[in-house]
């Protein structure tokens, strides 16, 4: 007899993972047929037209065949040369074995200096690990510490869907806390130890907060005030922290910086509190997302829970070398006077200024539309409008019925969480200029003769 349904785990079927739901199955149906869909679902800049960065592309095919170095010397500048040496060097086996579990200590150790470099707060190279994607890093941590069906993981509602979806998939908790979307989608200490009173007087054992900034989908950008409130009720409740930062280079409004979690902690002195950090080569303005490359990494942690980490990431072996090198180049980037820091400065700016002004087209549009309010998108690379709908209508439907109108997919704001009450989207602010024009001006037809015949 093959396989049934029926046999598949509880947690395997109750696991949900919106980004890549339904609606997208039907999107993908609609452009097999000859249909053209603007993809808005998933933050993955290269399917909608973002061009790779030279210097990364460059070091990936010298690492990848190194008989380029010798063979094709001139196509390459020299700087991109001798770091594909270096890295070479330094993984002693090249990018066909594998590497220690932790990953490429050299690049391991360029992680360390980036940190360094960024806060001021550095770190043991051994606390870093290296990862296929942040993601890749997230489940790990959660697996680390869901030690029961007890257990609970504080989340931020909205949130991405990686963290419900994990928790399910783990058979923890998911421990929901609300966003403050009148308040730019700030953390709000209140709804913070509402939601830990409502858990634990539930039995949850509530082991961490999960924290997003920027946000995602909100595209919120947390000043040092608001961490370092995060940080302090972690403490005051004795609960582990993980701290997704993979947007860190996008930032859009003057005034705006990006602040680590570690950086805050390590400022204020805090040593009873453990945080995971995670990085992504997905995000930002590489947008390498199929190379798979990305670290987390740890502070105050115990050494036996320390080799418990390095336990269970010794059970994949490795992250893949490829993803290992994408993020040496995010970490390490050509610095000035070397012969291809112009290209990659505007190539970088390029893509990151870009991006500012779609995020402004994009909210305005929006916020013109009768019916759709959108907060200012300060960073990441999303919005996550609310929407008016007719009574009895979902935001699936709405969501489904703008995908056959208009060939648009967007998320619906059930798949990330929202208050009760509301509906929301999350779309993406990745595509063209002239394509996010687009969205916006056929959003607003779809959604005045939606709201008209339903």
């Amino acid at each position: 007899m093959t396989m049934q349904l029926k046999d598949l785990g509880k947690a395997v079927l109750d696991t949900e993972y919106a980004v890549r739901g339904p609606i997208v199955a039907r999107a993908q149906e609609l452009e097999k047929h000859g249909r053209e869909v603007i993809y808005c679902n998933i933050g993955n800049p290269q399917s909608l037209g973002q061009r790779p960065i030279t210097y990364v592309r460059q070091l990936l095919a010298l690492c990848e065949y190194p008989e380029l170095i010798t063979a094709a010397a001139g196509l390459f500048p020299a700087d991109v040369l001798e770091t594909a040496q270096a890295i070479l060097k330094g993984s002693r086996h090249g990018l066909g074995a594998y590497s220690e579990s932790r990953g490429v200590r050299f690049i391991r150790e360029a992680v360390a200096e980036f940190i360094q470099e960024r806060d001021g707060a550095g770190i043991d190279p051994d606390q870093v690990f290296l990862t296929d994607g942040a993601s890749k890093g997230v489940q790990s941590i959660l697996k680390l510490l869901i030690a029961g069906p007890a257990d609970g993981i504080m989340i931020p509602i909205p949130q991405y869907p990686l963290y419900s979806a994990t928790i399910t998939l783990y058979e923890g908790r998911i421990v929901p806390y609300g966003l403050d979307e009148a308040d730019h989608w700030r953390l709000n200490p209140a709804l913070l130890e509402a939601a830990l009173a409502k858990a634990q007087a539930e039995g949850t054992r509530v082991k961490a907060i999960c924290v997003i900034n920027p946000g995602n989908p909100t595209g919120a950008v947390l000043d040092e005030a608001n961490i370092a409130m995060v940080l302090e009720f972690a403490r005051k409740h004795g609960l582990s922290v993980l701290a997704d930062e993979v947007y860190q280079e996008n930032i859009y409004l003057a005034g705006d910086r990006f602040v680590s979690f570690a950086k805050v902690l390590q400022e204020r002195g805090i040593r009873d509190v453990s945080l995971f950090s995670f990085h992504s080569c997905s995000k930002g303005f590489q947008g390498e997302c199929g190379v798979r490359g990305g670290y987390f990494e740890y502070r105050n942690v115990p050494e036996d829970v320390a080799a418990q980490i390095l336990k269970l990431q010794s059970v994949s072996l490795c992250a893949n070398l490829a993803g290992q090198v994408a993020t040496y180049a995010m970490v390490r980037p050509p610095r000035p006077g070397t012969p291809s820091y112009a290209l990659y400065q505007q190539e970088r700016g390029g893509i990151l200024e870009s991006m500012k002004q779609r995020a402004v087209i994009l909210a305005e549009g929006l916020n013109r539309i009768e019916g759709i309010t959108c907060n200012v998108i300060a960073g990441a690379m999303y919005a996550f409008p609310r929407v008016a709908l007719p009574p009895g209508v979902t935001d699936d439907a709405w969501c489904m019925a703008l995908l056959e109108e208009t060939g648009i997919c967007v998320v619906p704001g059930s798949g990330f969480g929202q208050a009760e009450g509301t509906a929301h989207f999350r779309t993406t602010i990745l595509p063209p200029t002239e394509k996010i024009r687009a969205v916006v001006e056929k959003l607003a037809a779809f959604h005045r003769a939606y709201s008209a015949r339903v």
